[in-house]
């Protein structure tokens, strides 16, 4: 029966948008499928790794037969991926095989019964819903995800913080040598509710959202959230631990305050990252009147210098940091001018954007 025809494009771009989450390989086979449900002129995608799921719907106009199915997500990806740009596909179901037709091209997939993929539905109980526009929740996201650990034995640090209270959102992430903050307004009245979104999740949200004032409608459960936009609906499970007291990390008074252009400070640092340890990507950071100075070296005994003028009129200071901690701030924030202020070359400094109360970013100093 002919469950399918379209321009390849119709169905490609549903099924890349829910496929990002499929894992190759899986303990459970049918987990690497994508599931394909036909209703009218209706065609709904699902994946899912039991953690996240991803649905989406789209209108298909050819096709005089319903039905539902599970096969290869990747594979199927991969096939409409060659057609040329505006080729028509045909998708016929036959004897629990898929054909996929396009021109003189046939490819004979194996499926499995769509009865037996799981589906994840959000919990039953007490949710809380507000919604924001998807650029500003991307903006939130970027300003702050690359804080996350990535496998850290402390696994709530392999995640995001969201937190909502009142009117405001605050996302944080952290790997315990440095962290994100950012926070944004939202217009509902909600109580404190803090959850942490797996590294997953958030990596996906980065992805499939648009910069665009188009909304996002986020609902809170207990142990779950749910984004729904455009054609899109991800729901995720959340980690459950107990993310660090943020606001302790977060210096309350720093007397040494320098400004600088972030483009002029992301090049010079840039460069210097050429001859850093490759291991420990540590850069002397040396403060005087006016002028920072910065200093890598490598295992070679290789050096390299860097000398800039800023604003500054503190006490003298030379301080070690991550070069690639400090390169990932100043690679997404996009304001023109940071501020970097310090205490002494043994406690954190914090980078803001002047002018901007809902960003701050604290990094911890290292011996070089």
């Amino acid at each position: 029966m002919v469950l399918i025809k379209a321009l390849r494009d119709t169905l490609l771009a549903p099924l890349q948008s829910v496929s990002g989450i499929v894992e190759r390989r899986h303990t459970l086979p049918i987990l690497s499928n994508v599931l394909l449900e036909k209703k009218g002129d209706r065609l709904t995608l699902l994946a899912t790794d039991i953690e996240i799921q991803i649905t989406t719907t789209t209108e298909i106009a050819g096709g005089e037969d319903n039905g539902a199915l599970t096969l290869g997500a990747r594979k199927l990806q991969e096939l409409l991926r060659s057609p040329p740009d505006g080729s028509d596909v045909s998708l016929l179901l036959e004897d629990k095989r898929l054909q996929v037709r396009s021109g003189k091209s046939r490819f004979s997939l194996q499926t499995l019964p769509a009865d037996d993929f799981p589906r994840m539905t959000l919990a039953e109980g007490e949710t809380r819903q507000f919604s924001i526009s998807q650029r500003a929740f991307r903006q939130l996201l970027g300003k702050t995800q690359f804080g996350m650990a990535a496998q850290d034995v402390r696994y709530y640090l392999n995640g995001l913080l969201l937190l909502v209270e009142g009117t405001e959102l605050r996302a944080v992430a952290t790997d315990g040598h440095r962290l994100a903050f950012a926070s944004v307004a939202i217009e509902a009245e909600l109580p404190r509710q803090e959850m942490i979104l797996p590294r997953k999740t958030v990596l996906e949200l980065n992805r499939l959202l648009v910069d665009s004032d188009d909304l996002l409608h986020v609902t809170l459960a207990s142990n779950q959230v749910r984004f729904s936009f455009g054609s899109v609906v991800l729901v995720s499970k959340l980690i459950d631990g107990k993310f660090p007291d943020y606001e302790r990390v977060v210096p309350a008074s720093l007397r040494n305050h320098m400004t600088v252009g972030r483009q002029l400070l992301t090049q010079a640092l840039n460069r210097a990252a050429i001859l850093t340890n490759e291991k420990f990507r540590g850069v002397r950071v040396v403060l005087g009147d006016d002028m920072l100075k910065l200093i890598a070296a490598n295992a070679e005994q290789e050096e390299a210098q860097e000398e800039i003028e800023v604003a500054y009129q503190g006490d003298p200071i030379d301080v070690g940091f991550n070069v690639g901690y400090l390169l990932d701030v100043l690679n997404n924030v996009q304001n023109e001018e940071i501020q970097w202020s310090f205490n002494d070359a043994n406690s954190s400094a914090l980078i803001t954007l002047p002018g901007n109360e809902r960003f701050k970013y604290v990094v911890m100093p290292m011996r070089i």
